[in-house]
C-alpha cells in the first residue's frame, strides 16, 4: 500500500513538472511571438512611420496580459522550486535560465512601452506649453532608451531609430523654449539686429550705450505682484532640466554686462531708468541725463544704479527656484566677480583719499559697501560673508599708501627726467619749510630740567651761525621740487597708522634712490656734452646729501614704532650722493683737461717760434686755451659754489700751464728771438690767466679771487720764475738762485736750471762760470 502511493505521488509530480515544462515552452512561444509584433510596431512607428495607432494599443493590452501571465507562472515555479530544490536542481537551473531570458525580454517590452508613452505625453504637453511637462517626458523616455542600451543582450536594431527620434523630439522643445525666450526677453542693442540673450560687439562711446534696452515682457502677473509670469517660470525650469539653462543665462550675462551694468559704472552721466508698459512689459533703458564734471563716479552713485537693474531684473526675471537655487544665485556666480572687478578699478580706486586727512570720511564709503553687498545678498546675487568688494573698501589705509607711493613715485621719476637747466639760487640762509612738529614729551622734560648752572657750562666760543649751511650755489628747479616732494611725503606719514608710516617712509628712501640710479643714466651724454650741467648735477647731489643728513631726525620722533627707534634715517645715503656728485663733476673736468692738452698739443711744442707759422700755431693754442678757460668760467659763474669754482678753474689753469713748462723745459736750444717769443705767450697768459678766475656776478667782488691765483695754481709761482728767466742775463739768473736759496731755486732743482741756461745761452766763458754757481 504504501508503495502504491509513493508511485503515484511521484508520478503525480513527474506529471506536474511535465505540464510546467509545457507551459513555459508555450509561454517562450507567445513571448517571441509578442515580441516580434512589438518590435515590428515600433519599427513602423517611429522608423517606417507608419500609423498604427489602434494596434499598438491592443499590442499594449497583450504585453500587459502576458507580463501577468508571466508573474503567475514565476510564482507558481517559484513555489515549485522550492518545495523540490533538492530534487531538481539541474532541471530547474534550464528552466530558471529561460524564465531570466523571458523576464529581460519583458523588462525591454516595458521600457519600450515607456518610451512610448513618454514621448506620446511630450508630444501633447509642447502642443499645449506645458514645457516642464515636456521636459520631464523626454527626461523619461531618454532615462528607458539608456536603460534599453544598458543591457548587453540587447541589439535591438530600432534603437537607433529611437534615439534619432528623441534627439529631434528634444531639438523641437530646446527651439520652442528658445522661441519664447527671445519673446519674453528682448534686447536692443546698438546693431541694425533686435535680439536677445546673444553677445553683441561692445558699443564704442557713451552715445552708443543710449540705444541698449531691455524689455521683459509680460512682467506682471495676473494678480498685479510684481514677480515673473509662470509662463516664463516654466521657460526656465524647462531649460533647465534639459541642461540649457545655464547655457542662456551666461550669454545673457555677458551682454548684461557689456550693455548695461559696466557702462553704469563707467560713465558718471550714465543713467537707467525702468518704464512699466501694459503691452510691452517692463523696459531697461540707459539715458544720459546730463554732461558730469566728474571724471569717474561715486560709490554710492555706482551702487545706486547697479541695485535699481539688479532688483528690477530679480522682481521680473529672476526670482525663481531651480532646484535648491534660485536664479538670481547663477546669475551672480556669472557677473559678480567682472563687476566687482569693475568696480573697484573704475570707481573705488579713484575714490580713495589723496590725503591722510581724508581718511576718516572714508567709513562712509565702506558702509555704502556693506549695504550694497547686503541688498546682494538678500536677492541672493551674493553667498558667503566676504567679498573681494568689501575687503578693498576696509583696506582703504593700505590702499591709501599704496596709491600715494605709486602718485610719488611717478612725481618723482617726471621731476627727475625733466629738463635740469631751470635752476633756481640757494643761499646760507636758505632753509627747507619743514612742518612744525610738537617735541616728543621726553625731550620736553629734559628742557624743563635744564638749570641756569647747566647752561654756564656751555662754551663762549660758538661756531658761526652759518658753519653747517650749504654754500651759495645754484641748483635744479625740480631737485628742490623734489625735496618738497618728500617732505609732504614724510608728513604725511607723520599721523598714520604703523603700516601706512612705513610704506611712505620707505617710498621715500626710493625716491631718493631712484634719483641715484635715473639721472646719471638718463642725463648721462648731457653731463659729459654740457659744463653747465655737470656744474648743476654736482650741486644737486650736494644740495640732496646735506639735507638727508637731518631729515630722518627732524620726522623720527613723531613716527610710529619701529621708525621712531631709529630706523627712520637718512644718513646712510649721504656718502652715496656726495660721491654722485664729486664723480660727476671731475668726469666733466677730466674732459676739459683733455680738450686743453688737445689744444696746446697744436703749438709744435713751442719749438722754432723764430719761423712764423710755428709762431702763429703757438699763439693761437694759446689763444685757445685762455678762450676755453674764460667760456667754462662764464659758464659755471654764479652756478658752483665759490669754493669748488676757484678749485676747478684753478686745477684746469694749472693743467695749461704745467704742460706749457714741461714742453719749455724740454727745449734743447732757444735762440734770443725764439726766448722773446716764448716771453710773450707765457705772457699773454700771466695777464689774462687770472681774469678767468669769476665766480660771482658782481665784477667788483671777483678782484680778491683774482689775486689769489697762486693759491689754486700749484704752479703759477714756477711758471712765472720761468718766465722771468726767459728774459733774464746769465747774471739775473744768477742772482735768483742765490746760493740754492733765490726764489728761482724754491721752483726748480740745479739740473732744470743748468738746463734752461745751456738752452737759452751759447758755450762760452760766462755760462761756464754762471753754470758752476748753480749747485
Amino acid at each position: 500500500m504504501a508503495s502504491f502511493v509513493t508511485e503515484v505521488l511521484a508520478s503525480s509530480g513527474k506529471l506536474e513538472r511535465e505540464d510546467l515544462s509545457s507551459k513555459i515552452s508555450k509561454m517562450s512561444r507567445k513571448v517571441e511571438d509578442m515580441k516580434e509584433e512589438v518590435c515590428d510596431m515600433m519599427n513602423k512607428r517611429y522608423s517606417d512611420f507608419l500609423p498604427s495607432l489602434q494596434g499598438s494599443e491592443e499590442l499594449m493590452v497583450q504585453v500587459d496580459e502576458v507580463s501577468k501571465d508571466m508573474d503567475v507562472l514565476k510564482n507558481c515555479i517559484e513555489s515549485e522550486v522550492q518545495q523540490n530544490i533538492h530534487v531538481a536542481v539541474a532541471e530547474y537551473a534550464k528552466v530558471k535560465q529561460q524564465l531570466e531570458k523571458n523576464t529581460i525580454i519583458i523588462t525591454m517590452l516595458g521600457h519600450l512601452k515607456e518610451f512610448h508613452n513618454a514621448m506620446e505625453e511630450s508630444t501633447k504637453a509642447l502642443q499645449e506649453k506645458k514645457y516642464v511637462d515636456a521636459a520631464n517626458q523626454l527626461a523619461k523616455a531618454k532615462a528607458s532608451v539608456d536603460s534599453l542600451k544598458g543591457w548587453k543582450v540587447s541589439q535591438l536594431p530600432l534603437l537607433g531609430a529611437l534615439s534619432s527620434e528623441l534627439t529631434v523630439q528634444r531639438e523641437n522643445l530646446i527651439y520652442h523654449l528658445g522661441d519664447e525666450w527671445k519673446r519674453l526677453i528682448i534686447w536692443r542693442l546698438p546693431s541694425s539686429k533686435v535680439t536677445a540673450g546673444c553677445s553683441l560687439p561692445e558699443p564704442a562711446g557713451l552715445k552708443s550705450f543710449l540705444k541698449v534696452e531691455l524689455n521683459l515682457t509680460h512682467a506682471c502677473s495676473k494678480d498685479g505682484e510684481l514677480k515673473p509670469p509662470a509662463l516664463l517660470c516654466c521657460v526656465l525650469q524647462a531649460l533647465a532640466i534639459q541642461g540649457d539653462l545655464q547655457h542662456k543665462i551666461k550669454l545673457f550675462s555677458q551682454v548684461l554686462l557689456k550693455n548695461m551694468l559696466k557702462p553704469l559704472v563707467m560713465y558718471p552721466s550714465l543713467s537707467v531708468r525702468v518704464t512699466e508698459q501694459q503691452s510691452e512689459g517692463t523696459i531697461l533703458a540707459l539715458q544720459c541725463l546730463e554732461e558730469s564734471r566728474e571724471e569717474r563716479s561715486t560709490p554710492s552713485q555706482v551702487y545706486s544704479k547697479l541695485l535699481l537693474v539688479l532688483k528690477t531684473l530679480y522682481s521680473h526675471l529672476l526670482d525663481v527656484s531651480i532646484g535648491d537655487k534660485k536664479l538670481s544665485a547663477i546669475l551672480g556666480e556669472l557677473i559678480w566677480e567682472d563687476i566687482s572687478q569693475c568696480i573697484i578699478h573704475e570707481c573705488l580706486l579713484y575714490s580713495i583719499p589723496t590725503n591722510s586727512s581724508q581718511l576718516d570720511k572714508y567709513t562712509t564709503v565702506i558702509k555704502e559697501t556693506e549695504e550694497f553687498e547686503k541688498s546682494l545678498k538678500e536677492m541672493e546675487y551674493l553667498q558667503g560673508d566676504s567679498t573681494d568688494l568689501l575687503k578693498y573698501a576696509r583696506d582703504v589705509n593700505c590702499h591709501f599708501a599704496s596709491k600715494k607711493c605709486k602718485d610719488v613715485i611717478v612725481a618723482a621719476r617726471k621731476l627727475m627726467t625733466s629738463k635740469m637747466h631751470n635752476t633756481v639760487k640757494i643761499t646760507p640762509d636758505s632753509k627747507l619749510r619743514l612742518p612744525k612738529m610738537s617735541a616728543p614729551a621726553s625731550e620736553v622734560k629734559v628742557k624743563q630740567e635744564t638749570t641756569k648752572e647747566e647752561m654756564t657750562l656751555e662754551n663762549s666760543k660758538q661756531l658761526s651761525a652759518r658753519s653747517l649751511c650749504l654754500p651759495a650755489c645754484r641748483i635744479s628747479e625740480s631737485v628742490q621740487q623734489l625735496m618738497e616732494l618728500a617732505l609732504n611725503t614724510l608728513c604725511e606719514a607723520v599721523g598714520s597708522s604703523t603700516q601706512c608710516a612705513l610704506q611712505l617712509f620707505f617710498t621715500v628712501r626710493n625716491v631718493f634712490q631712484l634719483f641715484y640710479d635715473v639721472v646719471p643714466t638718463y642725463h648721462k651724454e648731457n653731463l659729459l656734452k654740457f659744463p653747465h650741467l655737470a656744474a648743476i648735477q654736482h650741486n644737486n647731489c650736494m644740495y640732496l646729501a646735506h639735507h638727508l643728513l637731518t631729515l630722518g631726525h627732524h620726522f623720527r620722533a613723531q613716527l610710529p614704532h619701529p621708525l621712531s627707534e631709529g630706523v627712520a634715517t637718512f644718513v646712510d645715503m649721504v656718502p652715496g650722493f656726495r660721491k654722485l656728485g664729486a664723480q660727476c663733476f671731475l668726469a666733466q673736468v677730466n674732459v676739459q683737461r683733455a680738450e686743453l692738452l688737445e689744444r696746446l698739443s697744436t703749438a709744435h711744442n713751442f719749438c722754432n717760434l723764430d719761423d712764423e707759422d710755428n709762431y702763429i700755431a703757438a699763439s693761437k693754442a694759446v689763444r685757445q686755451v685762455i678762450h676755453q678757460l674764460k667760456q667754462l668760467g662764464t659758464v659755471w659763474q654764479d652756478v658752483l659754489p665759490v669754493s669748488i669754482y676757484c678749485k676747478a678753474m684753478g686745477n684746469l689753469l694749472n693743467t695749461a700751464v704745467t704742460e706749457v713748462i714741461a714742453k719749455i723745459m724740454m727745449l734743447e736750444d732757444i735762440s734770443s728771438e725764439d726766448g722773446e717769443h716764448l716771453h710773450t705767450l707765457c705772457q699773454t697768459i700771466i695777464e689774462e690767466g687770472p681774469l678767468v678766475f669769476i665766480p660771482l656776478a658782481e665784477e667788483n667782488k671777483n678782484k680778491r679771487y683774482q689775486e689769489e691765483v697762486p693759491v689754486y695754481v700749484k704752479k703759477w709761482s714756477t711758471f712765472k720764475e720761468l718766465v722771468i728767466v726767459l728774459r733774464a742775463n746769465l747774471q739775473e739768473i744768477v742772482d735768483r738762485w742765490a746760493d740754492g736759496k733765490g726764489p728761482l731755486a724754491l721752483e726748480f732743482s740745479s739740473s732744470e736750471v743748468k738746463s734752461l741756461i745751456r738752452a737759452l745761452f751759447q758755450n762760452t766763458e760766462r755760462r761756464a762760470v754762471a753754470l758752476t754757481k748753480i749747485k
